[in-house]
């Protein structure tokens, strides 16, 4: 039987694909939609070099992996160019999220995960500041790209750079605090550059997922495979066990627990090998509320290859972030 598009999915986005045969998978309905939400770096280095081609069409291997190597060097010059700015900043603490915070940490290969935009989470006072820095590096505000949740969204032509400020709202600042308490130091980009602590990085993770409707690219739930697992083939800051009892009491606090829920249920449905960790990190919602969850939310957003938005995406949003 040929691959479905579930098995191309799940196959191509491992980091350990089980060798075999992709001939006669739908390569038509896979290709575009993994490169849209940024997966085709890591399937076109299985398909090529773990799966010595697959038996797939020349056209979708020719594809992947121009992908593949047009994001190695657009990682690098982002990366460096970064680096290049903020290493001269001293007695700061901006804490890195996403593709910055886990390209190395949680990929055997930083051009497995591209970097979309440099994400950073800033205290609400720093972000006048930062930004005039970021100004003095040619960086100007992205008028377009407004409805990210950012509080400023800046750009100097090649690099996105989104800064976030109170990201769990006005009156959750205090708990807002344990996350730069808490935040690991980033050397590789200066003195006051971090990166947030395991349980943390995944209730970011979830926060960002709920607020955009689940209509964020599908490399965030690669990344949070491997937050949720220990990113077991690292062997960096988020190479532990995941402390289920500590992220329940975070949502908890944060009001997330809807959100992880969700989360953490499509994960499981799309990388069946992580229901065990799922499993001890679920926060335990009301059986009516996982219900509604599971057929507003999770089934629909569990399809792989999925191009149409969930119904009432602003008001999902409210329903998942507590607000």
């Amino acid at each position: 039987m040929a691959p479905s598009l579930p098995d191309l999915f799940q196959t191509l986005t491992s980091f350990e694909p089980q060798r075999g045969s992709l001939r006669g998978a739908p390569w038509e309905g896979f290709v575009d939609w993994a490169i849209a939400q940024g997966l085709g770096p890591l399937a076109a280095y299985n398909l090529e070099y773990r799966l010595g081609g697959g038996d797939a069409p020349e056209w979708a291997r020719d594809r992947l992996l121009s992908v593949y190597q047009g994001t190695v060097n657009d990682n690098v010059m982002k990366l460096v160019h970064f680096k290049r700015m903020v290493g001269v900043l001293e007695g700061r603490k901006l804490v890195l999220l996403g593709g910055a915070a886990f390209a190395d940490a949680l990929y055997p290969h930083g051009g497995f995960r591209p970097l979309l935009e440099i994400q950073i989470l800033l205290r609400r006072l720093d972000v006048e500041g930062f930004s005039g820095f970021l100004a003095q590096q040619e960086f100007k505000p992205a008028e377009d790209e407004q409805d990210s949740g950012a509080a400023r969204v800046l750009s100097d032509g090649r690099t996105l750079i989104h800064l976030f400020a109170d990201v769990l709202g006005a009156e959750r600042r205090e708990a807002l605090k344990g996350v730069f308490e808490r935040a690991h130091p980033h050397r590789i980009y200066g003195p006051s550059l971090f990166r947030p602590d395991l349980e943390d990085a995944v209730l970011l993770v979830c926060l960002e997922q709920a607020r955009q409707g689940f209509q964020m690219p599908w490399l965030s739930y690669v990344d949070l495979r491997e937050l949720v697992t220990g990113a077991s083939w690292m062997g960096g800051v988020y190479s532990r066990p995941l402390n289920g009892e500590v992220l329940r009491a975070r949502a908890r606090e944060w009001r997330l627990e809807r959100a992880l829920y969700t989360s953490l249920s499509i994960l499981s449905r799309l990388y069946p090998q992580t229901a065990p960790a799922v499993e001890g990190a679920l926060p335990p919602l009301r059986r009516a509320t996982r219900e509604l969850l599971n057929r507003l939310v999770v089934e629909p957003a569990s399809v792989v290859g999925r191009a149409s938005a969930l119904r009432g995406t602003d008001r999902l949003r409210r329903l998942l972030t507590g607000q």
